[in-house]
């Protein structure tokens, strides 16, 4: 049977409520009974006093029978079972109970054990080492204190009998009271605090339960009931909770939930009213997007043409203009041809510039800086070039350190950085392969890295020294030869870093350092020597 919550709170309270208040019960009964036992030992020693007093007369002249007569009338008075007096041969002199008068005890008896049990005789023992419990043979509990009389200067110069002054101990006072009035105290007291006990748990139990019932009960009450209402779809409705404690910030967060699915169902239900709608306008962006991508594919294939051309023209325009200048200025020239040499001068000089501003259009400018984020940056280079047709076969790795902060660089120009290395490392990798992507901290702290690795055909070591120079390309009629320049250029311009590592049939990977703070310089020596065989530094 599976319980409620409240009855298993009452029951778990009530259970540690009984463990804790028997507990405190029997810790007083034994500390009243302790009290309630040394009471009695005091009022038996003295009454050994008391005895002691009033038979010293008549055992310094030893008037026994005077004595016995004093224990006997001592005796008769109410709460004492037996007095005896012993000689210090454990022999019985005198006793409320005439028969043992004459016989010996033994040490090992309970009256003596108590100063015999260690085998040498105590000369003092306090009053509760002096003291004994037994029960009689008719159930009664007795209460039995053994009290030493000493040998003092009266005793050892009595006329009438002599004792050496060097004994110490004469005789032993013994006696016996009940301990019937100490039980039935005790059995008072223990129903009285069990009465108490269980009069408090009821209590107790009942305040517990009427305040676990408005505190605890009723609320989760009213949360199992919100979620069953939730569970059917009634999201039109609260909890209303009064309450500044935990549960009244759970009912809080219930019904901010509550919302948020409200909200969540409703953009669905409008999902699906809408969907269609929504997924030719879904397909429109796409297409726009592919659009885009061709459109931008196109421009850096314009982009290459036309740093090819003006390179391609720029040689036969210089010589012709040289030419052209020198042959103007000679004196030997038919005055009739000046005019049309001019011509070509200034043709020539016309298409210089052309050429020139074909090569500036390809050349980096300088930097318009602002903090940007290197990871956004290389999310949005490959972006662009990831759905090419040249990285179909390619698996990307993104392998970015996420806590690095904003530096200042132009983000545009280092967008031209890494679209530029990307493509280069696409189109090393003719059958496909894997593009490894990393940023992160330089080791010394003081500037941000970013590695693109690939695993394509790599570059031969003579090579290495020349791939930044301008217009050196390994690709046979599909490069100008000018992006790797422009990027150092780029790169240069921002204070910063770029080496190579490659090896033929391996890969290759490009390693850019910018620093953090434009301040910075950078000096940090990377591994490798500028033979290019482990490393190029730039």
């Amino acid at each position: 049977m599976n319980l409620r919550l409240l009855p298993k709170l009452a029951i778990g309270i009530n259970l540690v409520l009984l463990i804790f208040m028997a507990l405190f019960a029997y810790i007083n009964l034994q500390s009243l009974k302790k009290l309630l036992l040394e009471e009695a030992v005091t009022y038996a020693d003295k009454l050994g006093d008391t005895v002691i007093r009033a038979t010293q007369h008549q055992m310094l002249f030893d008037d026994r029978g005077r004595t016995q007569e004093i224990i006997e009338e001592i005796g008769r008075q109410t709460g004492i079972v037996n007095i005896r007096l012993m000689d210090k041969t454990g022999t019985i002199i005198c006793s409320t109970q005439r028969r043992e008068i004459g016989t010996l005890l033994d040490k090992k008896d309970e009256a003596c054990n108590m100063c015999h049990a260690t085998g040498h005789p105590a000369i003092h023992a306090s009053s509760m080492n002096r003291s004994r419990q037994f029960t009689r043979h008719d159930g009664t509990q007795l209460l039995g204190l053994a009290k030493a009389i000493y040998n003092d200067e009266k005793c050892s110069t009595a006329s009438c009998h002599f004792h050496p002054q060097g004994t110490k101990v004469l005789g032993v006072l013994d006696v016996t009271i009940p301990l019937d009035h100490m039980n039935a105290q005790l059995a008072t007291y223990r129903g009285t605090t069990i009465a108490t006990v269980f009069l408090l748990m009821g209590l107790i139990s009942l305040f517990l339960t009427i305040f676990i019932q408005r505190l605890v009960n009723q609320p989760v009450q009213q949360l199992l009931l919100h979620t069953e209402k939730l569970a059917r779809g009634e999201m039109d409705e609260s909890v209303t909770l009064a309450s500044g404690d935990e549960l009244g910030d759970l009912a809080k967060s219930f019904n901010r939930m509550t919302v948020k699915l409200k909200q969540a169902r409703d953009e669905l239900e409008d999902w699906a009213k809408n969907l269609e709608t929504k997924v030719e306008e879904r397909t429109k962006k796409i297409t726009a997007m592919q659009a885009q991508l061709v459109r931008s594919d196109r421009l850096a294939s314009i982009g290459e043409l036309v740093a090819g051309i003006a390179h391609e023209l720029n040689n036969p325009l210089t010589g012709i203009l040289v030419f052209s200048s020198m042959v103007n200025d000679n004196p030997k020239l038919d005055p009739e041809l000046k005019d049309d040499l001019k011509t070509i001068v200034q043709e020539t000089e016309r298409c210089g510039k052309i050429v020139k501003g074909l090569l500036d259009f390809s050349r980096e400018s300088l930097p318009q800086k602002r903090p940007s984020s290197i990871n956004d940056i290389m999310d949005l280079a490959l972006s662009l070039v990831e759905h090419q047709i040249l990285f179909q076969n390619i698996t990307i790795i993104k392998d970015y350190a996420w806590n690095l902060p904003h530096i200042m660089l132009d983000p545009n120009q280092f967008e031209q950085v890494f679209i530029n290395m990307l493509l280069n490392a696409g189109q090393s990798m003719g059958e496909g392969g894997s593009l490894h992507v990393r940023t992160g901290i330089t080791e010394d702290g003081l500037g941000e890295f970013m590695a693109i690795s690939d695993t394509g055909c790599g570059i031969p070591a003579e090579n290495l020294e020349k791939i930044f120079d301008p217009f050196f390309s390994t690709k046979e009629n599909r490069g100008t030869g000018l992006g790797l320049s422009v990027s150092y250029g780029i790169i240069r311009n921002h204070r910063g870093e770029i080496c190579v590592q490659s090896e033929i049939g391996s890969g290759t990977t490009f390693t850019i350092r910018v620093p953090i703070k434009e301040d910075d310089t950078v000096d940090v020596a990377w591994g490798g020597d500028k033979s290019g065989k482990n490393g190029l530094l730039v």
